[in-house]
């Protein structure tokens, strides 16, 4: 459904909708509160990227429609090669033997196996570049 309405949005749509997310984005802080949790937050995940919201309002004025439809079509759109998945195993300590099990299985060439999530995720380029909302979890 996302696709179709992307493809056959109209350019003054587009350009709304950007509009839109880039007031969004510079709304400023309504209290003090708020504004000390934004730069809690950059310290508490150690990304300390304070300027995000300029540097995120800098890059949604420079894209275009053409670029997300080439972004979604290559990444997002439904049996693309380079879509990516996530697959997430939890084993509890009475399940020990079948970690063993699954960790002795050879890996896909195009899977990742991560021992350190924190390291992972500051290796990401694009780590904590995302505000999550009211349900924002931390790992």
């Amino acid at each position: 459904m996302f696709e179709t309405k992307l493809y056959e949005m109209p350019s003054d749509e587009f350009k709304s909708n950007v509009n839109a997310l880039i007031d969004m984005k510079l709304e400023k802080h309504k209290n003090l509160r708020e504004e000390s949790g934004f730069y809690w937050k950059e310290i508490s995940d150690g990304t300390l990227k304070f300027d995000r919201r300029e540097c995120e309002v800098a890059a949604l004025k420079q894209l275009t429609q053409k670029e997300l439809i080439d972004f979604f079509d290559e990444y997002i759109k439904v049996g693309v090669p380079q879509k990516k998945g996530l697959s997430v195993r939890v084993y509890g300590s009475a399940h020990s033997s079948e970690y063993k099990t699954d960790n002795g299985e050879t890996a896909d060439s195009n899977s990742t196996h991560i021992e350190d999530i924190f390291s992972f995720r500051k290796s990401r380029p694009l780590y904590g570049s995302f505000r999550g909302g009211s349900g924002h979890m931390k790992l």
